[in-house]
């Protein structure tokens, strides 16, 4: 038997509309390392988005270290897996490896090509072995893949190598699909009889229910999404991550852990959590959730009109003692119909005495729409590409075609990945 916890998008060092989450992090991983020591887990899988940003500061890098090495010191037999996010710098996470697995920890943050064009699958593989260091099952240890990493590399060839005619030259999801296939291949010959097959990766499944406001798209375009069919049968267990919402995808096996912070407001309903995976022999025998407590609460008021939300704001509770960095994040909501120069001045006299911390106004404006009702629109919403088509058609007065959009896109991707830098040229956090 194998007892592993899945976890993911930790995003440590995040700010949260500009307030550090240091201390909320640090309550988690305090409460997981206490989780996996109750739960006497062999195995720790961090599926992705570790950091929030590529450059994180020495505060968060200090959080995710100080955890691997308490973890080590309560856990000596605990092997603990990470992979690299979208967020994540692939060369950042790999950069300690050396000294990590020495602590029973191994990062992979990159793929990287055999001379033969052949995934070296090998590097891709990790042992997840008992208490008394039998190796019950192997992780399929697959970092998020930039477009970069995989495309040309899916594609359909022929019996000299070639490409295929009409065959596509420049496709994310075939790349993506050969590297699972190979990885799955190279596991099957790799696994002994009664050990069981556990896959991690940070992706974005068809069918899975997305954040309303905080995930990053993983490619531009849309053009992201895989299918869980690329797991088969005899995987037990997908540990994915880059949702922040937990959820199973079509089967029990097939599970996002969520965040185990809201990293949005949007996402405080959301069930936050980890989940415990009990394998015996090949199959996956139990698989149960785990409520992560919340470090600090979260608040909505609103959307309301001006006097609503001031009333529902006065009337919060003049909470218990408390230290600062455990008061609720607070966000507020307001309809408007015309500007109102004080309005922040106005919110923050009916929050006095009230322990919160106020971090998100929103003012919401009516736009007139073209019918002439006016319609409420939040910028803030509407992302970046929206944003590019609006202010297209209102200068051109069309939509921009496809052509125009793929070229918004690329370069937009190029955006994102631009932090992706040499760690040599990394400037200091």
């Amino acid at each position: 038997m194998l007892k592993l916890i899945h976890t993911a998008d930790w995003h440590l060092g995040q700010t949260f509309h500009g307030q550090e989450r240091h201390a909320e992090h640090r309550l988690f991983l305090d409460w997981l390392l206490d989780t996996l020591v109750e739960r006497e887990a062999d195995a720790l899988l961090v599926a992705g988005d570790i950091f929030d940003v590529v450059n994180p500061s020495l505060r968060a890098q200090e959080l995710l270290y100080d955890f691997i090495v308490s973890a080590h010191e309560r856990l000596p037999h605990l092997d603990i897996v990470l992979i690299a996010g979208n967020h994540d710098s692939g060369n950042r996470i790999e950069l300690p490896a050396p000294l990590m697995r020495r602590l029973r920890t191994h990062a992979l943050g990159r793929v990287s090509w055999l001379d033969d064009g052949s995934l070296d699958a090998e590097r891709l593989l990790v042992p997840l072995t008992n208490a008394v260091g039998a190796t019950r099952a192997w992780c399929l240890a697959l970092p998020f893949l930039r477009p970069a990493e995989v495309t040309g590399h899916g594609i359909a060839r022929n019996d000299e190598g070639e490409p295929a005619t009409g065959a596509p030259r420049h496709d994310y999801v075939a790349g993506i699909s050969h590297v699972h296939e190979q990885l799955i291949d190279a596991a099957r010959k790799r696994r002994a009889p009664g050990q069981a097959l556990v896959a991690m990766s940070h992706a974005h499944l068809h069918g899975a229910a997305v954040s309303e406001a905080s995930e990053r798209p993983i490619v531009i375009g849309g053009e992201e999404s895989i299918s869980a069919g690329l797991f088969p049968a005899d995987i037990a267990y997908v540990a994915l991550g880059h949702l922040h919402r937990a959820q199973q995808v079509g089967e029990d096996r097939i599970r996002y852990s969520g965040s185990p912070l809201p990293l949005d407001f949007s996402e405080v309903n959301y069930p936050h959590q980890v989940v415990e995976a009990v394998l015996k022999g090949e199959s996956l025998a139990q698989v149960e959730a785990i409520a992560v407590p919340r470090p600090v609460a979260m608040q909505r008021v609103g959307p309301g009109d001006l006097d609503e939300v001031l009333g529902e704001l006065e009337a919060l509770p003049h909470a218990p003692a408390l230290e600062r960095e455990q008061w609720p994040w607070l966000e507020v909501r307001v309809s408007l119909t015309a500007p109102v120069p004080d309005l922040r001045a106005r919110v923050e006299a009916a929050l006095d005495g009230k322990a919160v911390r106020l971090l998100r106004l929103e003012r919401r404006l009516p736009q007139q729409a073209a019918d002439g009702m006016p319609e409420r629109v939040d910028l803030e919403q509407l992302g970046p590409r929206k944003l590019f088509q609006r202010t297209w058609e209102k200068q051109w007065g069309e939509l921009p075609g496809d052509d125009v959009l793929a070229d918004f896109d690329q370069l937009l991707q190029d955006v994102l990945d631009a932090h992706e830098e040499p760690l040599s040229e990394e400037r200091r956090p």
